[in-house]
């Protein structure tokens, strides 16, 4: 990566490789956070796992349904879930491309 402080990246498309490769979907990272290109085909899924860090999905294009804790959350196009530290699933009927970005806690405050 080079040695800048900011960079631009298509999110359209960013190359994305199969979940069993999914950390080289990450595709810029610094201190405190990652971020990844998911994408799930139709009626495609993401299995239950926890997440240690607070998490922002946001959809590129398509939708999805991401769980949060037993707690489903319908996102389309243009739609941002933002959460807390929790176990997370996803699941798409219609196909979706999503930005996901991990933020460990504590890095950031949460004030608006």
């Amino acid at each position: 990566m080079p040695d800048k402080k900011s960079s631009v990246f298509d999110l359209k498309t960013q190359p994305v490789f199969p979940f069993e490769e999914r950390e080289k979907n990450v595709f810029f990272s610094g201190a405190g956070f990652k971020t990844r290109i998911i994408v799930l085909p139709a009626g495609g899924s993401m299995p239950e796992c926890p997440m240690r860090t607070a998490v922002i999905f946001y959809v590129v294009s398509g939708e999805a349904e991401v769980t949060v804790d037993g707690e489903k959350n319908k996102l389309a196009e243009g739609n941002c879930l933002v959460g807390q530290p929790g176990r997370y699933s996803m699941r798409t009927a219609v196909g979706a491309r999503l930005l996901g970005v991990q933020i460990e806690t504590g890095i950031y405050d949460s004030q608006t």
